[in-house]
């Protein structure tokens, strides 16, 4: 598609978790891009699609924002995209306000907003079969009239309302509704005299600015601020008791009687722990099976190309190397996959806010506001998103503390290391969730801590309250869950089949050359470039349990915290002439006097560790963005990796004293 055929600008806008970006997805499907506006890390998103009467527009999918006062990074980008104070971009021809039907009365205070400024606007009513599920019955006319603009149900997860919505965006556009309520003379006066002075100065919309600097809290004359806010509330009262008809409030849904036992301040407790726990038993129970078929795969792989190539260099980077290294990887997929499935099953069913809403009485206990918990959250997933989800945290201060907290929530990367550790310590899927329980709750229990210890040392004021929309408990929706299941396994795949691959040939170049004179493979191992390298570290590591070989493994897991275990592989595989599975590999690693080295103290050292350094220097980089300082990112990634030192070096040598081997 060629951008000269764009006959129209539409800005897509709506609250956070009204399905706007899903719309988004199904207006423009592929044809998408995605960059940054000028000037900010917030990123921008646009893409294209035809209307059924043949005409070609250009959609910017806006940050979501629950108001136009911004309280965040992300309302202000959109705040002022629309007055036309965002660099770079113009005012859009139609705005395109996404709706939760669900929620209509709060979401309708936005479009309100948007219609003061004078645009032209067609509403997106999304989630409408959720409406109709909870028994609510609305009525797209009457709101149409009140609000002078286009109402169009549909919902976006089922594509369902799809061709109406791109049927209800007739071009050209009409001409905007304008105010749909009107103050005392003197209000007005105001509002006229604000819109002559931003048209003075050449701002490109001056009605919007006119309203806006008169309806927004900054504003001196909070008199008229709160009769402009009392006279939308009205106007929005009025509408939906004529356009939306609830169920008898005297029947109590199924969401209430779920909520009376998920929010209750004990039972709820038990319920989430609960949940953690099957989640963390399914991940160790039922990903075996399919973790024993991908190891025996990549051991017979390895053992065939044995038997086929004959011995030499060429032989062993394939073997000890590639296959060593990607298989060591790999093996944790099942896990990975189990464990973003639960996720998004929470997500989907409605949960997750649930966990949420708990979360927010212990976050508030440390300074924080429960605004901090979903990045935390994300952060199970991947620290990258986490932080720049911190984007929604107002107090600049709070922002700062949960972004420098976070990298201690264990993200996926971690798992693989965690599931190869914790048979070390016990036996028996029960004994195992329960360590692995345990890993979580110390790494969240740890940043919560250092966030109480942080905030008052940053400078940081009493957090706001924090307003969180509970949404209604539903079946999931299979299709969004399995897509989130299928992106993150394809990026774990693809990052084994591309990073980790690389590092693992570059870790067995280093493992192999220089070559020694002596056939002895330990020899060999010694006097090559890593031998040579763990040797330097290996009085720092030694005190924590570890060999040379190790800490070099945990040198090169800084570049992704995967390549620890495939490392391993690769260095530990030199030890034995018969191909071994990565398991075998790992367990029957000896040291020089041939006691194992992967006893439980060393596996407690190693976890320690693993918990609280931050190995991730795209992390790093991304911290430096978002803080627009080398200094946090630096101290963060020197402050954790030392924490995290003086840890495993306290497990191992505490340990060494109470004589736990």
């Amino acid at each position: 598609m060629s951008s000269s055929s764009i006959e129209a600008h539409i800005a897509l806008i709506g609250n956070p978790n009204s399905g706007k970006t899903t719309l988004f997805n199904a207006l423009t499907g592929q044809n998408q891009k995605v960059s940054n506006y000028a000037g900010a890390t917030v990123s921008r998103k646009s893409g294209q699609f035809f209307t059924p009467h043949g005409h070609q527009f250009e959609l910017i999918d806006l940050p979501g924002c629950y108001s136009l006062s911004p309280n965040s990074p992300d309302e202000e980008v959109t705040r002022d995209f629309l007055l036309g104070d965002q660099e770079g971009e113009t005012p859009p021809d139609l705005i395109l306000c996404v709706l939760d039907a669900t929620q209509l009365e709060r979401h309708l205070q936005l479009l309100l907003q948007v219609i003061d400024l004078g645009y032209s606007v067609v509403v997106a009513l999304n989630k409408i079969d959720s409406a109709e599920a909870q028994g609510l019955r609305i009525d797209p006319t009457s709101l149409s009239e009140d609000f002078a603009v286009p109402f169009v149900p549909l919902s976006a997860l089922n594509e369902r309302g799809i061709v109406q919505l791109k049927q209800a965006l007739r071009f050209p556009f009409p001409s905007a509704p304008g105010r749909l309520w009107k103050g005392p003379a003197e209000l007005e006066e105001s509002i006229a005299l604000s819109t002559k002075v931003a048209e003075e100065e050449g701002l490109p919309k001056p009605e919007a600015h006119g309203i806006q600097r008169i309806a927004c809290p900054d504003n001196t004359d909070t008199e008229a601020e709160q009769f402009i806010v009392k006279k939308r509330t009205e106007f929005i009262q009025r509408a939906v008791e004529a356009g939306l008809q609830r169920p008898d409030d005297s029947a109590q849904d199924l969401t209430d009687k779920i909520d009376a036992h998920a929010l209750h301040p004990i039972k709820g407790w038990f319920l989430f722990t609960g949940i953690m726990f099957t989640v963390f038993w399914t991940i160790f129970e039922f990903a075996s099976i399919p973790m024993d078929w991908i190891d025996g795969a990549f051991g017979s792989l390895g053992e065939g190309i044995t038997s086929k190539m004959s011995e030499g260099d060429f032989q062993s980077l394939i073997v000890d190397g590639v296959i060593a290294g990607v298989g060591g990887v790999l093996i944790f997929l099942p896990q990975i996959v189990l464990l973003f499935f639960f996720i998004s099953l929470l997500e989907s069913s409605g949960y997750m806010a649930r966990a949420a809403y708990l979360m927010d009485r212990v976050m508030s206990k440390v300074g924080l506001s429960g605004k901090s918990f979903l990045p935390l959250l994300s952060g199970y997933a991947c620290a990258i998103p986490g932080v720049m989800a911190t984007r929604t945290i107002s107090n600049a201060k709070e922002r700062l503390a949960t972004i420098l907290i976070l990298p201690w929530t264990s993200c996926s990367a971690r798992l693989p290391v965690y599931v190869m550790l914790v048979p070390f310590l016990v036996t028996g899927s029960l004994s195992q969730t329960a360590i692995m329980f345990g890993i979580y709750a110390v790494g969240t229990i740890t940043a919560l801590l250092a966030a109480k210890f942080l905030k008052p040392r940053l400078g940081a004021t009493e957090p706001p309250q924090f307003l969180l929309e509970l949404p209604p408990y539903q079946k999931p929706q299979w299709s969004h869950v399995f897509h989130q299941v299928w992106e993150r396994a394809f990026s774990f795949v693809k990052k084994a089949g591309t990073l980790i691959l690389g590092i693992s040939i570059l870790l067995w170049f280093l493992g192999t050359y220089p070559k020694s004179n002596s056939d002895d493979p330990v020899v060999q191992q010694e006097n090559s470039a890593m031998g040579r390298a763990g040797k330097l570290i290996e009085p720092i590591v030694s005190p924590l349990g570890w060999d040379a070989r190790m800490g070099t493994a945990m040198l090169t897991s800084f570049a992704a915290r995967e390549v620890f275990v495939s490392s391993l592989a690769v260095s530990y595989s030199a030890d034995s002439d018969e191909p071994e599975s990565v398991r075998e590999t790992v367990t029957n690693a000896k040291r020089p006097d041939g006691s194992p080295l992967f006893t439980p103290l060393v596996a407690l050292s190693l976890l320690a560790f693993f918990i609280y350094a931050l190995q991730c220097l795209p992390t790093t980089a991304v911290v430096k963005r978002e803080t627009g300082s080398w200094k946090w990112a630096l101290g963060q990634l020197g402050g954790m990796t030392a924490f995290a030192y003086l840890a495993a070096l306290a497990v191992y040598q505490i340990g060494k004293l109470i004589g736990y081997s």
